[in-house]
């Protein structure tokens, strides 16, 4: 999935905000199937949601040729998947990617987004909750085919005390296990955006690591950018790079701020910084409790402060103002870490590279057959710009 999304993914269930609004929701092929083997009545009618989510895209999808060919097709929608087209095959082209018969149809889900997801925290931890899935083992989040349900499971999760966020999600790559349709959940996206969208997910089929949310967006959201940026160069279009890029330093600005926060909230909970081992401190008593709540408070106070101060100097553009309409949350500031924690290092291995997507791929698959913590402590030697064993 993409939140430039992961500041892709969205706010609310009516508009996605710049940071979050896409998503790799990656399952199995069968996923009824796999309900069965299952144990619980939860997770059985979980992945039977999940199937029946997924059979709705595969059962609306139409060959592009042919909705192009139909006379009643709208212009607008015409002239971007006419774009979804060419996008293909520069990214097949140019970026080494392998679109293999990805976004060749479309489908109409009539709704805004294509699924909800439910990320979760404890109230004085940044430690995300994960799910278990099968083929791709563990993630950070657990993903609905329906609003209500998403809000549900995300209700009974806040009653048992973690901090929870569900936003809607415009896009998500199921890893080849299906030819994914173009959508009309993010069709309406303008041409840079769309570009990177459709490479974010196009990436996440050439280099995945098991388990591991953070490296897969990462990769995913580097490659997204990149690709964008080559794909506007080669358009010569001066105005539309100049504002790409002033999004992107936003985007950038707007990652900072989150991630100092995060960083202020791990001393508040007695967590380590960066990516060190957590301590496992129980919140203890009253007193201590009220404590650490002041103080959580007082640093998202900060954050919106900060936030203020930013977007005035952006001459009062809105696109993160509905991801701070809500009440902001350790579950809410992890998606942000999700999506760019990485994506620094992974950026000076491209370079590195001289620019190199086939060598950079080669990089990131053999990262990806590390550990988690080797891949971690490799990354931080990139970042820090230390040779890698």
């Amino acid at each position: 999935m993409s939140y430039r999304i992961a500041f892709r993914m969205a706010g609310n269930s009516n508009t996605s905000s710049r940071p979050l609004r896409r998503l790799c929701w990656r399952w199995g092929i069968a996923l009824s199937a796999l309900a069965l083997v299952v144990t619980g009545c939860r997770s059985v009618g979980y992945y039977r949601q999940a199937a029946s989510g997924q059979w709705e895209i595969v059962s609306k999808r139409q060959d592009i040729e042919k909705v192009l060919q139909q006379p009643d097709t709208r212009p607008a929608l015409r002239e971007k998947l006419e774009l979804v087209l060419a996008l293909r095959q520069y990214a097949e082209r140019e970026l080494k990617l392998k679109p293999d018969g990805h976004y060749t149809t479309y489908a109409d889900l009539g709704r805004r987004f294509v699924v909800w997801n439910v990320y979760a925290a404890p109230e004085f931890s940044l430690e995300p909750k994960k799910w278990w899935y099968p083929v791709v083992g563990s993630l950070k989040y657990r993903g609905f085919f329906h609003e209500t349900e998403a809000r549900r499971y995300g209700d009974e999760l806040a009653r048992e005390g973690f901090d929870v966020y569900v936003g809607g999600v415009d896009a998500y790559s199921t890893l080849g296990f299906f030819k994914d349709p173009v959508l009309n959940t993010f069709i309406h996206h303008d041409h840079s955006d769309l570009a990177e969208l459709l490479f974010h997910e196009l990436a996440h089929q050439r280099v995945f690591a098991k388990g591991d949310t953070d490296f897969n967006e990462a990769f995913a959201t580097t490659v997204g950018e990149a690709g964008a940026r080559r794909w506007m160069n080669s358009r010569g279009d001066a105005a539309a790079r100049a504002k790409y890029e002033l999004d992107l330093r936003r985007k950038d600005q707007f990652v900072a701020l989150v991630m100092r926060a995060r960083e202020q909230l791990k001393q508040v909970y007695g967590e380590e910084s960066a990516h060190g081992p957590r301590t496992r401190e129980k919140p203890g008593s009253q007193q201590l409790v009220a404590s650490k709540r002041a103080h959580k408070q007082a640093v998202i106070d900060q954050l919106r402060r900060d936030y203020a101060q930013l977007k005035a100097t952006w001459g009062g553009n809105e696109n993160y103002d509905r991801w701070f309409s809500r009440s902001l949350n350790n579950a809410q500031l992890n998606t942000v870490s999700t999506y760019y924690n990485m994506v620094p290092a992974l950026t000076r291995l491209l370079q590195r590279n001289d620019g190199d997507l086939e060598k950079f791929y080669a990089d990131c698959t053999a990262l990806a057959r590390l550990t988690k913590e080797r891949r971690r402590a490799e990354l931080e030697k990139i970042a820090l710009n230390r040779p890698v064993q």
